[in-house]
């Protein structure tokens, strides 16, 4: 963890614009599935089961709510294709790419914090 040392703490302006731009990005992408699919969908474009599929635990009804609203901030693009039946295809869009430090970030973190658990685990027993 990198340490500050003699740095001003940041004023009352500074904390709020950035508490109101973390609950800004937290309100897009909150829940259990956002990040999820974006990885998903960010590796290949797939179809609605193929990420069901991949996406292991999610309903059918979640997915499809989930889907619509990374759709509608610009995260995923639903692609529909006149076939017979009709194909749909979703795909992440360049705007996706923007979280690729913050989910590699948070893949680090997810990686620190379950070895510190399970270290936490070895010594209760």
């Amino acid at each position: 963890m990198k340490m500050i040392i003699n740095e001003p703490l940041p004023g009352n302006a500074e904390c709020a614009d950035s508490l109101k731009n973390v609950l800004d990005a937290l309100y897009v992408l909150s829940g259990k599935w956002k990040l999820a699919l974006i990885l998903c969908l960010v590796q290949s474009p797939k179809r609605f089961n193929e990420i069901q599929h991949a996406v292991t635990g999610i309903s059918a009804k979640i997915l499809a709510k989930e889907l619509k609203d990374l759709e509608l901030n610009d995260f995923i693009k639903r692609n529909v294709y006149p076939t017979t039946p009709v194909s749909i295809i979703y795909e992440a869009t360049e705007y996706s790419q923007t979280l690729k430090n913050v989910m590699g970030e948070l893949s680090a973190w997810g990686q620190q914090h379950r070895e510190k658990v399970k270290q936490s685990m070895r010594k209760q027993s």
